[in-house]
């Protein structure tokens, strides 16, 4: 993709466009700035728009990139609108709630930053309008939420398709469409298949809370706790549900090869880490049916050193040799309670000696040093192991708890790029795999975790939701037709607000075409005299043609077509979750009507 240059706004600061009147004149004895009204608002939909400018031509299959350098000149690339926002250090209050909004979306879904964050400031530009117009902002914050609710009524009524079984197919479309605008897009057919073989091999029985969950997230937010109670009670004598825990699923990135080597480890872990000594053995496996054991040690292993401010008088000379060979004895001690524990595999977050290492050696047990306390903690859960912090137990003795020994069926050593890693085959524990991400450089390796992280997200809400929803525009569309002909059935003020609402959706796919060098003025038109035809006009038997309403653009071609049948698609829930947080947003900051700033106390004497 194109990469546009954006080394000032790394450090950018989104400008104060509001001019302070004097302290004095405001009536309050304060000790700073205090800008009301009109001036305010104007501000804040200017900073606003900004941060939207920033990620508005990276949305979209074919949208740019953005090159971020910082002050030590460490470059990111990425068209990913979350990674954008939280690299910039924007000073102004109301463009920082656009960033936070955009993280939000990023933890809740995965996917759809960019979108959110355009058509929060879309809402907000147009709520400015209708203020300047002489509507009152609690009208459009009321009729803002009356378009919300009627938006996301229609999707699950009429744009949700409900896929009781997901098949791979559709799996590997939602995997797609999310990919497409990424660095790996032109591989998407290869990652697609990748992400959703990772997030099955980790699939879990869900518990009743997660249920609840999900039921929670998939109800419109004038429902209630006992309506998700109902539904969940319902569902109770239903088939099992599963969840997905992507943290179960481990990205190694190493330099060298093809992207297109890549490759999952089904069922197994890599771990970035190497043998500690030549002498110990590459690879070990389990004998007579027996797994291997592995302690997972979050201490160092290394010789016994008396702590810091202890003293020892020693009378005679000889007793210094007893010291240190009491020393070198402990350390012994732990390891061989270690070993008889039945560890073959030994991997700690900390240093390992020679002394240590020699006894390992001998034993024939692969020892790891300095391993990531993160990933032993996966590893832990992969292999069903605990990591240990300390030996000491209740009775002030040293013991290895069996229950913290995780357990596999083979570890073995292999080279990939310029270093080692260390293979965990046959986890026992909870589902667990890992992917090895290969590439040129780190720049594209880190763009490629980023884009396989939010397939990996998109898949895991398809398979925890079951439902899905039209992309390229298709969604924003139908939801702009159907919210103009609500608008007609409001009677007060709040009908210029949804209409309002209606037009700012289509700020989406007016994007889209954009970005992919269409005419936006001429696709948009179309698709909304589609979408009208299908939700007004019936055919000569009195039923309405019900694949209308999946009509969305084709940015390749430049036309119209059926996405849902084209399999450009996306969860259910992340079109819902982005038109909430978007709305929220917009109405969080349309309410504010005075800033004070206060000055710097520093110096003051205060």
């Amino acid at each position: 993709p194109t990469v546009h240059t954006f080394s000032y706004f790394f450090k950018t600061k989104i400008p104060n466009t509001m001019s302070a009147p004097n302290p004095a004149s405001t009536g309050l004895f304060i000790n700073g700035q205090r800008e009301t009204g009109q001036d305010v608002r104007i501000g804040n939909v200017t900073a606003a728009l900004a941060v939207a400018n920033i990620v508005k031509s990276s949305l979209g299959p074919v949208g740019l990139d953005k090159m971020l350098v910082d002050d030590i000149g460490d470059v990111l690339i990425t068209n990913d609108g979350a990674t954008i926002l939280k690299s910039l250090e924007v000073e102004h209050p109301a463009a920082r709630v656009l960033v936070e909004l955009a993280n939000l979306q990023d933890q809740e879904v995965g996917d759809g930053t960019t979108s959110v964050v355009i058509i929060a400031a879309e809402l907000l530009r147009r709520g400015n309008d209708l203020v300047k117009n002489g509507i009152h902002p609690t009208t459009i914050i009321s009729g803002y939420r009356s378009a919300l609710k009627a938006a996301v009524s229609y999707i699950k009524k009429e744009m949700v398709v409900n896929v009781s079984e997901l098949g791979d197919e559709h799996l590997i479309n939602a995997a797609k469409t999310s990919m497409s605008s990424k660095i790996i897009g032109t591989e998407m057919d290869f990652f697609s298949k990748l992400a959703v073989d990772a997030v099955k091999s980790v699939k879990m029985n869900a518990t009743a809370a997660d249920v609840a969950g999900y039921e929670a997230m998939g109800s419109s937010g004038g429902e209630g706790a006992a309506a998700v109670a109902a539904s969940t009670a319902a569902n109770a004598g239903k088939k099992q549900r599963y969840k997905y825990p992507l943290s179960a699923i481990h990205i190694l990135k190493a330099h060298g090869k093809s992207s297109m080597e890549s490759n999952l480890i089904d069922g197994g872990f890599a771990i970035n880490g190497m043998r500690a000594s030549q002498g110990m053995p590459t690879f070990v496996e389990s004998a007579d049916g027996k797994p291997i054991g592995i302690a997972m040690l979050d201490m160092n292993l290394q010789r016994h050193r008396m702590g810091m401010g202890v003293q020892v008088i020693v009378k005679d000379p000889k007793e210094i040799e007893n010291i240190k060979k009491r020393e070198m004895d402990i350390t012994k001690e732990r390891i061989r309670k270690i070993i008889d524990a039945g560890a073959r595999v030994v991997l700690t977050t900390k240093g390992v000696d020679d002394l240590c290492m020699k006894y390992f050696v001998e034993a024939g047990i692969i020892c790891a040093r300095r391993c990531n306390r993160e990933d032993l903690k996966r590893l832990a859960k992969a292999t069903g192991g605990r990591v240990v912090t300390t030996m000491a137990d209740m009775e002030g003795n040293e013991t290895f708890d069996l229950d913290c020994m995780g357990k596999c069926d083979s570890v073995r050593e292999v080279r990939i790029g310029d270093g080692e890693m260390l293979y965990v085959y046959g986890c026992k524990g909870h589902g667990a795999s890992t992917i090895v991400l290969r590439g040129a450089n780190e720049y594209m390796l880190d763009e490629m975790d980023r884009a396989l992280h939010d397939s990996l997200c998109v898949v895991k809400r398809m398979l925890e939701s079951n439902t899905l929803v039209p992309g390229g525009g298709a969604a924003e569309a139908a939801l702009s037709v159907h919210l103009d002909d609500y608008a007609h059935t409001v009677k007060s003020r709040e009908q210029m607000v949804i209409q309002e609402y209606a037009d700012a959706l289509l700020v989406i796919p007016k994007t889209l075409a954009v970005n992919a060098a269409k005419d936006a003025s001429e696709l948009v038109a179309k698709l909304r005299s589609v979408h009208a035809k299908g939700q007004h006009h019936t055919s000569e038997d009195g039923e309405v043609d019900e694949t209308l309403k999946f009509m969305g653009l084709d940015l390749v071609e430049g036309s119209i077509r059926d996405n849902l049948a084209a399999g450009v698609v996306e969860p259910a829930i992340s079109k819902i979750k982005s038109l909430r947080f978007a709305t929220e947003a917009a109405i969080t900051i349309l309410r504010i009507d005075d800033r004070i700033t206060l000055n710097d106390m520093k110096g003051l004497g205060a």
